[in-house]
């Protein structure tokens, strides 16, 4: 059970539950320190920039070296990118897609060659249902979701020969410092002579909105282990507050009645 971006949320989450339920679980983070908690309940810990692959091959080379197989990978690392799409930096929206999109097909290369050796495993993806619906001024996130269902998608259907199984998982709102770390990019994206200065207060509600009656990652969790433990589990998993509902208003609600409610919401009718 290999798993990125455990620092905390829902990485973090799913390190401890798979290890109550019996895993062995290799947790990673960009900075050690910040799952050393993790270590010292029995958990291994590596250090991983997943945007970095050197980095990610020593990493994956190391443990399948000590462990000779990796079962189960969870493609958790991940970011929002919230800011007015129009004024977002190129490497800004390239960094977003590097670790939202290359940086989970890259460590499914390197892992499914061992499972597709000894014949079964299983690639968990993180998606959002962000990817699903999008709201003003966060089309690079969006953006970046919904590639990643596209490629879990084909990756599920093109892995399936080989005993591999793929699940898009597609939170809602899931209590994490998403909205916090959000925020702060916002701030950094947002410029003096932006078009949306006005806006600024509405930029950061989308940035904090996740987590607004937010799921507890531990709920989260247990859902999520248990789906991953059943026998013939689903492809898609959608959990958390607002993970059905939102989903189900972008079919039914036309494209400009949802362009009203989200410019409405969002101030952009005042511009």
């Amino acid at each position: 059970m290999f798993i990125t971006g455990c620092s905390s949320g829902i990485g973090k989450a799913l390190s401890e539950e798979f290890h109550q339920n019996g895993f062995r679980v290799i947790s990673t983070a960009r900075r050690i320190d910040s799952i050393a908690d993790l270590q010292k309940k029995g958990i291994s810990t590596y250090s991983l920039d997943v945007t970095d692959r050197d980095e990610v091959n020593q990493v994956i080379s190391t443990v399948l070296k000590k462990e000779k197989h990796i079962d189960v990978l969870v493609n958790n690392a991940g970011y929002g990118l919230i800011g007015p799409t129009i004024e977002i930096p190129e490497e800004e929206l390239n960094m977003q897609f590097q670790t939202n999109v290359m940086a989970p097909i890259t460590l499914a290369k390197k892992v499914a060659p061992s499972m597709k050796e000894q014949g079964h495993g299983m690639i968990i993806n993180i998606g959002s249902i962000s990817g699903l619906v999008t709201m003003p001024f966060s089309g690079a996130y969006c953006a970046s979701k919904a590639a990643l269902h596209a490629l879990s998608d084909a990756l599920r259907m093109e892995l399936a020969s080989f005993g591999i199984k793929v699940i898009s998982v597609q939170p809602g709102a899931i209590k994490s410092n998403f909205g916090e770390t959000a925020d702060t990019i916002s701030s950094r994206i947002l410029r003096s002579d932006s078009w949306y200065e006005s806006l600024e207060n509405c930029i950061k509600t989308r940035a904090k909105i996740s987590q607004v009656d937010a799921t507890s990652a531990e709920d989260f969790s247990r859902k999520l282990v248990s789906v991953a433990m059943a026998k013939k589990p689903p492809a898609i998993v959608r959990i958390g507050k607002k993970s059905l509902i939102l989903p189900l208003l972008g079919r039914l609600f036309p494209t400009n009645i949802l362009d009203y409610i989200f410019r409405k919401k969002f101030g952009l009718s005042q511009v």
